[in-house]
Formats: structure tokens, C-alpha cells, sequence
């Protein structure tokens, strides 16, 4: 995994990526990964309004928005890096974490469906596939549950000019840099730039 953010992972990119002016690299990733056009994305406040009483910060994932897609459906989506132990529970906690936070809220919102992605530095699941898609259903076949497993290990690099922009990000998230000088990696630039300050800035606490 790339070293910039390696170290308290989940809590290094939500503090580098929880604010209004960095929203465009998040809707980069999630329209990235899970292949979607985002017309409004927010911010929900619950990570940061939360973060002072959660027992061990890092493992509460790195950011949670509200989007609006270009199709108009409205989804709750969250983020977060997951660590060797206990993997389902995690999975499956994280994602009833984001769902539920949304009764944080007081602006009379609708329950929207969520989605959760789950990124791994390790192999977890069966399939040669870096990136796979766990679902859950109801009886009558409408999806309740969805997962998306990102599992670092078995993305295997190629000529970084042949790569599209999901590529592009696992690349960087495996940290094999990032060269390309064109507009499709403009928003892993900045983020790594943001992640160079963070570190050049970081003091003891």
C-alpha cells in the first residue's frame, strides 16, 4: 500500500480529505470505482462531530457523503481501509455505521440505499479479481446490501498510459506513483500533493 498514508491509514485521509475544498477528489475516486456520474456530493458530519468520542479513531472509516447521481438516485457512500482481522465483521459493521448514521441528520432526508467501499492490503476473497462486488437481497430480489471490495495484492501493474481512471487510483493506492501529466489523474495529483503537506506539516500531539 502507498506509504504516504500507510500509517493510521483510515485517520491520515479523513483528516487530508474531510473538508468542502477537497470534495472533488472523492467524487473523482467514487465515480472512478464504482463507475457513476455524481451531480452533488456533500459531506455527512458524522465522522467529525463523532471523532473526539470514537475509542480508536482509525478504525472508523475515511470519509461519508450523500450523492446525488446523474440519474437522479440519491446513495449514501462510505469509505474505508480494513486491516487483517476479523474481516466481515468489519465489513459488515462499517457498512451499518454509514447506513445508520443518516439518523444523524435533521433536514427530514429519505433513507437512502448505501454502499460501502472497502479497500484491502491484503487477499481476502477467493476470486483473481482485484476488484469485486458483494451483494445481499431481500426475497423479492431488491438489493439491500452492497459492498465493494478493493484487494490491493492482486492488482497487477501495466503501462500506466493504457490505464483507466479506476486503475489509475488502485495504482496509486498500491503506490506505484502516478506520472501521467493528463487531466484523468489530476485529482490523485492533488491528493498527493495534500498528502506531502500533511506529512511536512505533522507535529506531535
Amino acid at each position: 500500500m502507498n506509504r504516504k498514508f500507510v500509517s493510521r491509514s483510515n485517520y491520515v485521509l479523513r483528516k487530508v480529505l474531510n473538508s468542502k475544498e477537497n470534495l472533488d477528489i472523492i467524487q473523482d475516486f467514487i465515480e472512478s470505482i464504482l463507475n457513476i456520474k455524481i451531480e452533488k456530493i456533500n459531506l455527512n458530519p458524522y465522522l467529525k462531530s463523532k471523532e473526539k468520542y470514537l475509542p480508536k479513531e482509525e478504525n472508523f472509516g475515511i470519509v461519508d457523503v450523500r450523492i446525488t447521481t446523474e440519474s437522479n438516485k440519491e446513495l449514501n457512500i462510505g469509505i474505508q481501509i480494513i486491516d487483517g482481522y476479523y474481516i466481515q465483521n468489519k465489513l459488515l459493521l462499517y457498512y451499518a455505521q454509514i447506513h445508520t448514521n443518516q439518523l444523524e441528520h435533521d433536514d427530514n432526508r429519505t433513507i437512502a440505499d448505501t454502499i460501502t467501499i472497502n479497500i484491502l492490503d491484503f487477499s481476502y476473497l477467493p476470486s483473481n479479481d482485484y476488484h469485486k462486488i458483494i451483494e445481499l437481497k431481500e426475497n423479492d430480489g431488491e438489493e439491500k446490501i452492497k459492498l465493494h471490495i478493493l484487494e490491493l495484492p492482486k492488482f497487477r501493474k501495466r503501462n500506466e498510459k493504457n490505464m483507466n481512471k479506476e486503475e489509475l487510483w488502485i495504482n496509486y493506492l498500491v503506490g506505484n506513483g502516478i506520472t501521467r501529466e493528463d487531466s484523468e489523474a489530476d485529482k490523485i495529483r492533488k491528493l498527493d500533493r495534500l498528502l506531502d503537506k500533511f506529512w511536512n506539516e505533522e507535529k506531535m500531539e
